[in-house]
């Protein structure tokens, strides 16, 4: 939309607006993210999202490296989920090359993808108690996620970025005083979740600051290629992990959250859910851990065959998708990277519009994006 100097082009719009700028450099933008609002009072009429402030080329960078070298560089896409996106990619180089992985080094990778899922879903939990006013809950997230950081840590070496889950397997086997260690926080967890609910969830004034706020249809969702909890928090039942299984998801149970209502406190309560039954689905993961080894024999140099492929799998906060395409060479031909957080920040502007000043870093945050997936 084309605006002049204090006027808007649209009859059905108030003439007479200020233009106020958020960001890039604001702790509530979740990153280096900047839009440029205009408001009639307290009431946004429209907004225009601006990106790149982080931009690495990323993809680029691709075309450059062989598919080990550039490997490490997925994990600074969605940093908060980083084991997701590792295994995305050797997934995408593991089926255009036919490569079978282990069961092992299936379970290891669901184990690694589901505890960094609960990490991250706890950053959101400790952000959206600081949109609404809280201080607390960051605090409660954070001492919380050590725990599985810790937990991480003893597999990978890494606490934010990991380059544990390689093509054909994992990097290592599940260490000695892992199972122990993850025993004590499978007891306490549940504990904890029980005590995020009876702080905020239930909380008068956190729930009036959540509830028919940012309403978001399901036909709009699809519109915008929403995906991960902002899609389930507006009922729709899709969730990667159950529609396309990949490293052996079919063999768990675990439920798909969903809301109701498609508001702000839908997507919360979706992500709170989500935390317990990724813990199941950790739980069953280690009970039946598999023998074997952790690791396929693959090729010194990774060569896939000539071809394009599409993979996705189930992020921390959507679908995290790799085309790849590939013309029989050391390094990609070409690759094109998919992220939630760059789908929903385009629909921002869908969000915001009509919604107050004080709802619209509630209504971002409820998207939990990360800058470092969106500049590519």
């Amino acid at each position: 939309m084309l605006y002049e100097e204090n006027e808007i082009l649209v009859d059905d719009l108030p003439k007479d607006f200020m233009e106020v700028n958020f960001g890039p450099h604001h702790p509530s933008t979740h990153g280096v993210f900047r839009f440029v609002a205009k408001i009639d009072g307290e009431k946004i009429i429209d907004i225009e999202p601006v990106i790149g402030y982080l931009h690495r080329g990323i993809e680029k960078i691709a075309e450059n490296r062989t598919y080990i070298q550039f490997k490490p560089l997925v994990d600074r896409l969605d940093y908060t989920g980083a084991l997701n996106n590792e295994l995305c990619y050797c997934l995408t180089i593991e089926k255009l090359m036919e490569i079978e992985v282990p069961p092992r080094a299936q379970a290891i990778r669901v184990i690694c993808a589901e505890l960094n899922r609960i990490a991250a879903h706890l950053i959101f939990f400790g952000s959206i108690g600081l949109e609404t006013g809280a201080f607390t809950p960051l605090l409660f997230g954070f001492l919380d996620r050590e725990n599985i950081l810790s937990l991480l840590e003893m597999l990978a070496g890494g606490r934010l970025t990991f380059n544990y889950i390689t093509i054909g397997g994992v990097r290592q086997d599940i260490p000695a005083g892992f199972h122990e260690k993850f025993e004590k926080f499978r007891k306490e967890f549940p504990i904890k979740l029980k005590r995020y609910a009876d702080l905020i969830s239930g909380n008068e004034i956190f729930i009036n600051r959540l509830k028919n706020i940012g309403i978001l249809k399901k036909e709009d969702l699809f519109n915008w290629g929403a995906s991960g909890p902002t899609l389930r928090g507006s009922g729709v039942k899709f969730d990667i992990r159950k529609v396309e299984p990949y490293s052996g998801y079919e063999k768990y149970d675990f439920d798909i959250p969903v809301g109701s209502n498609g508001d702000v406190y839908d997507r919360y309560m979706v992500r709170m859910e989500e935390m317990r039954q990724s813990l199941r689905i950790v739980e069953q993961a280690l009970d039946s851990l598999p023998g074997g080894e952790f690791q396929a024999k693959v090729p010194k140099i990774i060569k896939p065959p000539e071809g394009e492929l599409y993979m996705r799998n189930e992020g921390t906060k959507g679908e995290i998708g790799f085309y790849l395409v590939s013309r029989g060479e050391k390094s990609p031909y070409r690759l094109k990277i998919r992220t939630p957080s760059f789908s929903h920040l385009n629909m921002l502007g869908f969000a915001l519009k009509g919604a107050y000043i004080a709802d619209a870093i509630v209504i971002l945050g409820s998207f939990d994006t990360v800058m470092g997936s969106c500049d590519r």
